[in-house]
């Protein structure tokens, strides 16, 4: 594994992150007709939907419908309305409630910005939204239906996640790995395996190439966990832009806490190795994926 002093802006990973980003940044200042709703509503729900970020769940669905030979234009109601439910759920989880942080993107938390009430209401505001967004899909009912599945069902289990991490739960029977295997790949793998499935159905892959981003997303949402839980324990708040060391503070699992700093570094090492393989049998229309997946790896916020 590269050092996590890799630049970032170095890196081929962040060229393929920079178009399908600059996209749905685009698709969501101007396609969605924030002048429905109330002045506070809509100010509330634009500034924790359109802040800094890199966009990695839509960016994924994007360049998983290139990779099955699609469009990127194709997707993008679809990679938004994936975007709008990351929104909510970065909007509650923050709140204090749950993950009570006053700081996310390197600015303060929607519920610091705005109030609690209004953090509420806007992340139930943008949940519902993001279904919305794939009725506009120009695409078969079949697909459209898919669609709603795999976002319906990537919500759930991220929310599973998220009571596994908060409220515990966890089956008693497995290892402390284990367990927090099952918190990751809910919390936050769920929703990025159902960005390379959503991707898949917009360019009407066969099955072969939908299992196939279903393998690399699986694995690239526990990668990109791994990678979180280093972040927390050697990068900085302010390098980051939220909070760090909150969970070892609170007692949570976490991979440096269970196997080291160096353990977990192996595995992060392992499951690139594992998703950038899932994606031979495509090609080189898998490269994009294969980049962004390594930039992943090595990422320092």
């Amino acid at each position: 594994m590269q050092s996590t002093d890799t630049p970032e802006a170095a890196h081929p990973g962040m060229d393929v992150i920079t178009r399908p980003s600059e996209l749905i940044q685009t698709y969501l200042e101007t396609s969605i007709d924030w002048s429905l709703l109330p002045d506070n509503l809509a100010e509330a729900a634009k500034y924790g939907t359109l802040g800094s970020g890199k966009r990695l769940r839509p960016v994924l669905v994007i360049l998983s419908c290139e990779a099955a030979g699609g469009r990127a234009e194709d997707a993008l109601p679809a990679a938004a309305a994936l975007e709008l439910v990351h929104c909510f759920s970065l909007i509650h989880d923050d709140l204090p409630a749950l993950d009570d942080d006053s700081l996310r993107r390197g600015r303060p938390t929607l519920h610091v910005h705005a109030g609690e009430p209004m953090a509420i209401l806007a992340g139930d505001l943008l949940l519902a939204m993001a279904f919305g967004e794939l009725t506009r899909m120009n695409m078969t009912p079949e697909q459209i239906t898919s669609l709603v599945n795999e976002l319906a069902t990537g919500t759930r289990d991220m929310v599973v996640g998220q009571v596994y991490d908060t409220l515990g739960g966890l089956p008693e029977e497995q290892t402390p790995l284990e367990q927090l295997q099952l918190v990751h790949k809910n919390k936050t793998g769920a929703l990025l395996r159902a960005a390379c499935r959503m991707g898949a159905i917009c360019a009407s892959s066969d099955q072969s190439t939908l299992e196939t981003l279903s393998r690399y997303g699986e694995t690239v949402g526990l990668m990109f966990q791994v990678v979180d839980d280093l972040l927390d324990v050697t990068q900085s708040t302010e390098h980051v832009g939220k909070a760090t060391g909150k969970d070892s503070a609170l007692g949570k699992r976490t991979y440096p806490g269970l196997l080291g700093i160096e353990g977990s570094r192996q595995v992060v090492t392992d499951l690139m190795e594992q998703a950038c393989n899932a994606l031979e049998t495509l090609g080189p229309s898998g490269k994009p994926l294969g980049d962004l997946c390594s930039f992943m790896a090595v990422r320092t916020r």
